[in-house]
């Protein structure tokens, strides 16, 4: 059997003008417009299986990273992660 994520989660910006959609098998961030076009595309290597997206009142992205047992948050913002 063939098992296809193409979304894991998704997260809405305070402000409702941004989707955040984690993509687990292509290892991807996506943020798309409330249109629906793509406005950035994050991927990096510290961003293997995202899980799990949410965004705080204040819009810092936190995404759940990682496999069973280990999980890990990182924190995004325009420039890079922590």
């Amino acid at each position: 059997m063939l098992l296809c994520i193409a979304v894991s989660s998704c997260a809405v910006s305070p402000t409702g003008d941004k989707l955040y959609i984690t993509n687990p098998n292509q290892h991807k961030l996506l943020i798309l417009a409330r249109d629906g076009s793509v406005l950035v595309t994050f991927s990096d290597p510290a961003l293997a299986w995202p899980t799990g997206v949410n965004v705080t009142p204040s819009g810092q992205v936190l995404v759940c990273v990682g496999l069973y047992p280990n999980y890990y948050i990182i924190q995004l913002d325009s420039y890079s992660y922590s």
